[in-house]
C-alpha cells in the first residue's frame, strides 16, 4: 500500500501514529493503509516512549494485532463502520473479558473478568483495535495518576510532572501516541484534568448517557464513562458510538441521541457563554488567566456572547463532593474482602483477621483514607450531619446550573486551577490534591456534560485546558462550540517531544 499523505504537520508527512481517527479512517477508506499498519506503528512508538510515560497497566499487542486484521477483514467485506481499525486504550477500571483489570489496585493485581463491559462490547462491535488498559489512581481515587500500585504515568510534555488523574494513562497515552483514541472515566473532574494537564480534549457526558454496566465502581451516582481524543473531531465519533440505553445499567437514560459529527460545522454566532464568578474569583495563576482571557477573545471572534453568572452554592461543591464520594465508596469497596475474587492474605487467624490484613495489603493509602472518611459519615449518629447535607448541597448546586442555563447556552471557566505540577509535589497533601479538582467537581455533583479542550500554553510551554459545561444531554452543544474553537486555534495540533 502507499505510504499515506494525510496529516501534515509542520510540513512533514505524520506518522500514522500521530494522526487522528478521523484521518485514519480516511486512510483505510481509499485503502493507503490498513489496520494492521496503523496498530503496527501505534505498537511501535509504545515500545520507544512507554519507558518514559508509563501509560499501561496491560498491554495485548498479539490480542490487537488479531483485531487488526479481522478489522481489515470487515473493511475488505464492506463491513466497516467509522471507527472500524482504530486503536484505543481503556481505563484499566473496565472490564474486558479475560484481560487483566485492576482498577490501579494490589486488591485486583490477578483479576481477570469474566465478561466485557458494554462499552467495550461497542468497541467491539465497531471493529476498534483494544491496545491494552491504561494506568489509573487506585480505584479512580486521586488528581494525578499517582496513587496507581503499579506506580505513577508521567506527563508527556514534561515527565516530571503528573499527567492528572485519575484517567492519566488513558490521556498520556493519547498525548504520546500510544492510541489513537482513549475511554476513561470521569467522577469529580477524572477525564478533564488530566485532557487539559496533557494537551487533548475529552467530555464527560450528561450521567446515564454512557452505561456504567461493568465499569468497576467508585462512587455510583458521580462516576460516568467518556471519550478522550486528539480533537472534538474525534470524540464526537466516540460519543455515537457510546451514548445509548442500556437495560444492564439501570442508570442509563432511554433517550434518542443525535448524530454528533452532524454539530462540527454548525455555526456559533449569537450563542451565550456563561462566566461564573465563584469560579473567576479563584483564577491566581497567571497563565490560566491569560489562557482563558485569550479564549474569549477567541469566541468573541466568532460573535459568542458572554454573561456573567452567579452559581452561589459552587464554594461547598468540594466539601460535599468529599463526604458523598467516599460515602458511595465505602459501600462499593466493601466486596474486596478476600473470600470471593482479588487478593487475599496469606497469614491470618480467622475470618475477621482475613478481612483486616486483605484490606490493609491490598489498598493504598488514598483508598483507606475514602473508605475510613466514608464509613465515619454513614456511621450512626453522622448520617444526617454529614451525607444528607451533601446531598442537600448537591440539589443546590444543580438547581444553581438550572437558573444559569435559563441565561447562557453553555457555562465558559477554566479546568484546572494551574498547569500540570511535580510528581510528588501533593501526594502528602490530600487538601491541596483535592483542591485541583476545584473547576471540574461540580459538574459530576449536578450530572452535566463538560468538555476539556486544549485552550493554550503557559509561559513553560505546558498545555491549559479550558472547560464548557452545558445542560443535561446537550452534548452536541459542547461539540458545536469546541469544534468552531478549534477551527480558530491550533493548541490541539502540537504534540510533545518525547
Amino acid at each position: 500500500m502507499e505510504k499515506p499523505q494525510n496529516g501534515l504537520k509542520d510540513g512533514h508527512v505524520s506518522e500514522l501514529y500521530e494522526m487522528t481517527a478521523t484521518e485514519l479512517a480516511e486512510i483505510l477508506r481509499t485503502k493507503k493503509a490498513s489496520s494492521v499498519q496503523i496498530t503496527e506503528s501505534v505498537l511501535n512508538r509504545i515500545d520507544h516512549v512507554e519507558g518514559k510515560v508509563h501509560a499501561y497497566v496491560t498491554l495485548n499487542p498479539e490480542s490487537a494485532l488479531d483485531m487488526a486484521r479481522e478489522a481489515d477483514r470487515k473493511i475488505a467485506a464492506g463491513d466497516a463502520r467509522p471507527l472500524t481499525g482504530i486503536p484505543i486504550a481503556v481505563k484499566d477500571n473496565m472490564c474486558v473479558k479475560g484481560q487483566r483489570t485492576t482498577c490501579g489496585s494490589k486488591i485486583l493485581a490477578n483479576f481477570l473478568p469474566p465478561y466485557d463491559a458494554t462499552v467495550i462490547r461497542l468497541l467491539r462491535d465497531e471493529g476498534m483495535v483494544i491496545l491494552g488498559s491504561a494506568n489509573m489512581d487506585e480505584f479512580a481515587m486521586g488528581s494525578s495518576t499517582e496513587t496507581s500500585y503499579w506506580g505513577p504515568t508521567h506527563n508527556p510534555w514534561n515527565t516530571d510532572l503528573i499527567p492528572g488523574g485519575s484517567s492519566g494513562g488513558s490521556v498520556a497515552a493519547v498525548a504520546a501516541g500510544e492510541a489513537i483514541v482513549a475511554l476513561g472515566s470521569d467522577t469529580g473532574g477524572s477525564i478533564r484534568l488530566p485532557a487539559c494537564f496533557c494537551g487533548v480534549t475529552g467530555i464527560k457526558p450528561t450521567y446515564g448517557a454512557v452505561s456504567r454496566y461493568g465499569l468497576v465502581a467508585y462512587a455510583s451516582s458521580l462516576d460516568q464513562i467518556g471519550p478522550i481524543s486528539r480533537d472534538v473531531s474525534d470524540l464526537a465519533l466516540l460519543l455515537n458510538l457510546i451514548c445509548g440505553h442500556d437495560p444492564s445499567d439501570s442508570t442509563s437514560v432511554p433517550r434518542e441521541y443525535p448524530d454528533f459529527t452532524a454539530f462540527l460545522t454548525k455555526p456559533v454566532g449569537g450563542m451565550t457563554l456563561g462566566l461564573p464568578k465563584e469560579f473567576f474569583s479563584k483564577l491566581e495563576n497567571p497563565d490560566v488567566e491569560r489562557v482563558i482571557s485569550e479564549a474569549r477573545k477567541v469566541f468573541e471572534g466568532l460573535e459568542v456572547k458572554f454573561v456573567d453568572l452567579s452559581l452561589p452554592h459552587l464554594d461547598y461543591g468540594i466539601a460535599a463532593y468529599y463526604i458523598i464520594a467516599p460515602c458511595e465508596a465505602s459501600s462499593n469497596l466493601a466486596r474486596y474482602d478476600g473470600v470471593k475474587y482479588g487478593h487475599r492474605a496469606e497469614n491470618f487467624t480467622g475470618m475477621i483477621d482475613m478481612y483486616c490484613r486483605t484490606r490493609a495489603e491490598g489498598f493504598g493509602p488514598e483508598v483507606k483514607r475514602r473508605i475510613m472518611l466514608g464509613t465515619y459519615a454513614l456511621s450512626a449518629g453522622y448520617y444526617d450531619a454529614y451525607y444528607l447535607k451533601a446531598a442537600k448541597i448537591r440539589t443546590l448546586i444543580t438547581s444553581d446550573f438550572k437558573s444559569a442555563f435559563e441565561k447562557c447556552d453553555a457555562v465558559f471557566c477554566p479546568t484546572a486551577p494551574s498547569p500540570a505540577f511535580k510528581i510528588g509535589e501533593k501526594i502528602d497533601d490530600p487538601i491541596q490534591m483535592y483542591l485541583t479538582d476545584v473547576f471540574t467537581i461540580p459538574v459530576n455533583m449536578a450530572g452535566l456534560p463538560g468538555i476539556a479542550i486544549p485552550g493554550g500554553f503557559s509561559m513553560g510551554g505546558l498545555p491549559i485546558g479550558l472547560q464548557l459545561i452545558a445542560p443535561h444531554f446537550e452534548e452536541a452543544r459542547l461539540v458545536q462550540l469546541s469544534a468552531a474553537f478549534q477551527k480558530e486555534t491550533d493548541h490541539h495540533l502540537k504534540r510533545p517531544q518525547l
